[in-house]
């Protein structure tokens, strides 16, 4: 026992926390007139912008030479999106062999498999292959999601939507209900190779209510959680927040990715000139969504009801049954930061319109002049021509919103035309994102084959615009980018490995790195605010061979550590919140993945060190590493050693310096308990 006493004399850890630089938020009109963007206004405003320039009585656009143009800065400014998104865990990029035998729940959107035209997009498609892809990788799946008549009238009863699954899937899906129904399918060993589908949570209060109850009887005997329902990341459930309390891993599926990938896509500053084409109404409610577009674009083209109202900020003549009264000081300020950065705003001169008496009777007027018992339904030939002209020579186009009018259940050539439009330019070199049921609809409409960005869902785009919080997004495990610079963070990474998860205030670790300067050490903590203290220590006492980093370690441990150079030796958990007044929380972090990944990636011989005050949660932790750690380690026990309890807890830290947790423990005459595991060598 002393050898290995003598061992961990020379080595020490730090620890992970959660990885998430969150959109801004604009909190009111006020505020949205000082900011310029989510993450770093310095970068925004460094960008060159297109000269803003449209007269208010002629609407006419100015010359649009200089849209060729991509200037420099662009480039300087790209690159730092992925602050705004939240690097989460993925399918994609989850062991695969870690999923055979798990019991694996998906949240999934059933109105996308639904829809008519789900063969002419390619979310079904994504959906699909989620699915299958764990279906084929050995995973138990049970099914969940809410669905209404709206979708399919037919498709009213359980047993008919898993009918329609398993032939959508080619696959056997059973229908189950909550509760005894899904507990005894799990345990039934004959049905491995179906799919179960649980009945509409759309009949549940508690789903809404995102009852914690609710959510743990929905998880009971769940491993692994995936959200493939990324048009609902923005609503608070059950199903998609509350779930991922009592699941040990919870991740992004391919389309929940891809609806990422989309967002990102939407405020990435590389191609221009990047033109949005705004439609629909309510102005004010996305008037922090369009502040924060105008940062990005380098011009707006209003269209539908939105258009009456930036028109009436022009002074232009508009009736004012059109005006949206909550929307003036949206438009005014919205005008005075497109002006301050040189977006050009582009507005409609003409309006089919349909009289009030004959409402087959259609006509157009100048944007300017509509007549009295005329109301407008859809854009003009003169602006459809000007839009073209403007659009032709953009490489970057968002569409969000309807470019009709609220009121309006007319058809005219409008939109139509500009989908048609649109659908050219993104068969060349311009990359299109359409977003908005109507949009969507018309879009597809022209071609089965769709070279563009669709997101049927706008809500969840103005929502991410506004720099509110995607909670859905945000409960999945958030994980350190894949790829790191261990050059850039240790000065020799040859050097052995000692990792802390939970590494607090890091005063242990310090203490450990600056006594062994033979070895790095990494620390893993769940509390950003405590990373990054700790990482302003690092930079200011000039350590190379200690650095933390903010994630979670239960399901980020593989993928950060398996990429380190050296040797894995020794992983120390100390001390874990055990949180007695939360049951689902407690003892979370030393879960099955985290047990798994310390197990597979400590080197032979290498050494794990647990310890607690509490009695209970030493136990639990103990029971975990013998039950996942693939029965490659074992208990260190010398019974003739003075350092171990006769219950076999070490008696004394074998490190020889304390936690600030241990020395408070200690002080208050307490007792610690303690356990070594070994991994053997393949020849032991």
């Amino acid at each position: 026992m002393s050898r290995v006493l003598d061992f961990f004399l020379e080595y020490s850890l730090p620890r992970i926390s959660d990885f998430h630089n969150g959109c801004t938020r604009f909190q009111d009109l006020q505020q949205i007139s000082s900011r310029s963007s989510y993450g770093k206004p310095s970068a925004v405003q460094s960008c060159k912008r297109v000269q803003f320039s449209l007269e208010a009585l002629n609407l006419e656009v100015a010359d649009h030479a200089d849209l060729h143009s991509l200037p420099d800065e662009a480039e300087a400014c790209d690159g730092r999106d992925s602050d705004i998104l939240p690097h989460v865990q993925t399918l994609r990029n989850f062991p695969e062999e870690e999923l055979m035998g798990k019991v694996v729940m998906v949240r999934l959107d059933l109105t996308i498999l639904l829809r008519e035209q789900k063969k002419k997009h390619s979310s079904a498609a994504r959906v699909i292959s989620t699915i299958k892809y764990l279906h084929n990788a050995g995973a138990k799946l049970v099914l969940i999601s809410s669905w209404s008549p709206k979708a399919d009238s037919q498709l009213l009863k359980l047993e008919r939507v898993a009918e329609f699954l398993s032939s959508e899937l080619e696959l056997k899906v059973i229908p189950v209900e909550l509760g005894s129904g899904l507990e005894q399918s799990l345990m039934e060993d004959g049905h491995n190779s179906d799919i179960l589908l649980l009945e509409n949570l759309s009949q549940f209060k508690q789903e809404q209510a995102n009852c914690s109850e609710f959510a743990r009887r929905l998880s009971s005997g769940v491993d692994i959680f995936v959200n493939d329902a990324f048009f609902q990341s923005h609503k608070i459930l059950a199903s998609n927040v509350g779930i991922t309390s009592f699941c040990y891993s919870s991740i992004a599926g391919f389309h929940f990715d891809e609806g990422m990938s989309q967002l990102k896509k939407i405020i990435k500053m590389n191609k221009w000139p990047y033109y949005a084409i705004i439609g629909g109404a309510n102005l004010a409610g996305k008037a922090a969504a369009l502040q924060f577009l105008a940062s990005r674009c380098d011009g707006f083209i209003f269209v539908g009801d939105a258009a009456f109202q930036i028109m009436h900020a022009f002074g232009l003549p508009v009736p004012m049954e059109l005006v949206e009264q909550e929307s003036l000081e949206a438009a005014d300020m919205l005008l005075e930061a497109a002006k301050a950065r040189g977006v050009k705003i582009v507005l409609p001169k003409d309006f089919w319109c349909v009289n009030d008496h004959y409402p087959l009777q259609m006509k157009t007027f100048p944007a300017n002049h509509i007549m009295d018992g005329w109301k407008p339904v859809d854009v003009g030939p003169n602006t459809l021509e000007e839009m073209i002209s403007v659009l032709s020579r953009c490489k970057k186009i968002l569409w969000i919103g309807a470019i009709k009018f609220g009121a309006s259940n007319q058809e005219s050539a409008g939109t139509s035309k500009l989908a048609a439009i649109l659908y050219n330019l993104s068969q060349k070199n311009c990359d299109l994102i359409v977003v908005g049921k109507q949009a969507c609809e018309t879009f597809v409409g022209k071609s089965s084959y769709v070279m563009a960005d669709l997101i049927e869902n706008a809500s969840i785009v103005w929502e991410f615009l506004k720099g509110r919080k995607l909670h859905g997004l945000l409960a999945l495990d958030r994980a350190y980018p894949f790829e790191l610079n261990w050059d850039a963070i240790y000065a020799n990474t040859t050097l052995p490995l000692v990792v802390d998860v939970g590494s607090g205030n890091g005063l242990f670790l310090f203490r450990m790195a600056k006594m062994r300067k033979d070895w790095n050490f990494l620390g893993m903590e769940n509390n950003e605010k405590l990373v990054s203290r700790c990482l302003d220590h690092v930079s200011q006492s000039g350590m190379t061979n200690g650095y933390f980093i903010a994630t979670n370690a239960t399901s980020t441990f593989q993928s950060i550590v398996s990429s380190y150079p050296g040797d894995l030796v020794l992983v120390s958990i100390q001390c874990p919140n055990p949180d007695f007044n939360k049951t689902e929380y407690r003892w979370r972090m030393v879960r099955r993945s985290l047990v798994e990944a310390i197990a597979d990636l400590l080197a032979s011989d290498g050494k794990v060190f647990l310890q607690s005050d509490v009695k209970e949660v030493a136990v639990r932790m103990k029971e975990e590493f013998m039950k996942y750690g693939k029965g490659k380690l074992t208990v260190v026990h010398d019974l003739e050693d003075s350092t171990s309890h006769q219950d076999r807890w070490l008696k004394e830290n074998p490190f020889g310096i304390r936690s600030d947790w241990e020395q408070h423990v200690i002080d208050r005459g307490a007792p610690m308990y303690r356990l070594l595991l070994l991994k053997s060598s393949p020849s032991g």
